[in-house]
């Protein structure tokens, strides 16, 4: 139950650091203890966009069912999109860059052009989690559809590259990749990677002024993502389970900082997935979208025991999860 695992942690973890996003450490442990907040509040336990977006992704997922191509996912997933941004539950403090780009794809813009060019907010990759899930997809398909779903709302090189890496952290270690390979195989994978532009899924989103060339504009991404894993492999070099994360790398506003610190989070506490989830949301960045990666992580790899049982009775939207969840299973 690797995807159920996944999906589940991604929303506990979503949940878990919702309450505690926006605000600096030192009050977050003076409202929550050392530990930060421990398991539901309120019925139901309330998510964020973070993972309504996530849902948005595994339902056009599954509803193309075989057909995981540009062709197909780019009209499912932009008219998810634009439902997710009018829906009344779309209340939860939503990304800018998210609604403006879906204002654009609701009035029938083209996607390459509804886009923000030059954001790599981490609404890229916050989302990205069901494309690692689909279990048989080549290489190539997983990397296109990562980058693709972020490509609809932010442009810029940074989100497609973290996506990807995001969506094959989550495929590997539900494959059985032990979690100390995982650095290293994602550095090697944004190496090999670096001049790939996957032109068949985003067409033309490469032309920038200054830009000469796709492979010239996807390795700028690729460059700043391998930044911040210098980062985290500098963090897990001297671990401290009980420093902010985001002193290490970064406070994952950003694309690359959410995959570099959500990844320290998990790491820090690869058995203890939990623990993992409660230093996600005690930070002092983006503890939402950092502690929502980092159950996708620890879910992926431990599946659905590595959550309290009663945890599934009171999450937000728990029958979609079960659903999406249970189709990849």
């Amino acid at each position: 139950m690797r995807a159920s695992g996944s999906m589940f942690g991604l929303a506990y973890g979503d949940a878990l650091g919702a309450p505690t996003e926006f605000l600096p450490v030192a009050e977050i442990t003076s409202r929550f203890g050392a530990l930060g907040p421990d398991g539901p509040s309120g019925t139901p336990w309330r998510v964020t966009d973070d993972t309504q977006m996530g849902l948005a992704v595994a339902e056009g997922l599954v509803e193309v069912v075989g057909d995981v191509s540009p062709e197909r996912l780019a009209p499912v997933w932009t008219r998810r999109f634009v439902q997710w941004a009018h829906s009344p539950d779309n209340d939860r403090a939503p990304g800018m860059t998210c609604l403006r780009a879906c204002g654009g794809l609701a009035e029938g813009v083209p996607w390459v052009e509804a886009t923000q060019a030059g954001s790599k907010g981490c609404g890229a990759n916050m989302r990205v989690t069901p494309v690692g899930l689909v279990p048989g997809l080549p290489d190539d398909v997983r990397a296109g559809a990562a980058q693709l779903q972020a490509a609809l709302t932010h442009g810029h090189p940074t989100g497609l590259a973290a996506s990807e890496l995001t969506a094959f952290a989550v495929w590997w270690l539900a494959d059985g990749l032990a979690p100390s390979a995982l650095p290293a195989a994602l550095r090697d994978h944004a190496r090999a990677q670096r001049t790939t532009y996957h032109g068949d899924w985003l067409g033309a989103l490469w032309q920038r002024p200054g830009t000469s060339s796709p492979e010239e504009f996807i390795a700028r991404g690729w460059d700043e993502c391998l930044t911040a894993l210098d980062r985290l492999d500098a963090a897990l070099r001297s671990p401290d389970r009980d420093a902010d994360p985001c002193l290490a790398t970064g406070e994952g506003w950003i694309a690359e900082e959410a995959l570099a610190t959500s990844l320290l989070c998990f790491l820090l506490f690869p058995d203890d997935p939990v623990a993992a989830l409660r230093r996600g949301a005690v930070t002092s960045g983006d503890s939402d979208s950092i502690a929502c990666l980092a159950g996708a992580y620890a879910g992926a790899h431990h599946g659905m025991p590595a959550w309290p049982a009663h945890w599934r009775t009171t999450i937000e939207y728990a029958d979609r999860l079960t659903h999406v969840s249970t189709t990849w299973d």
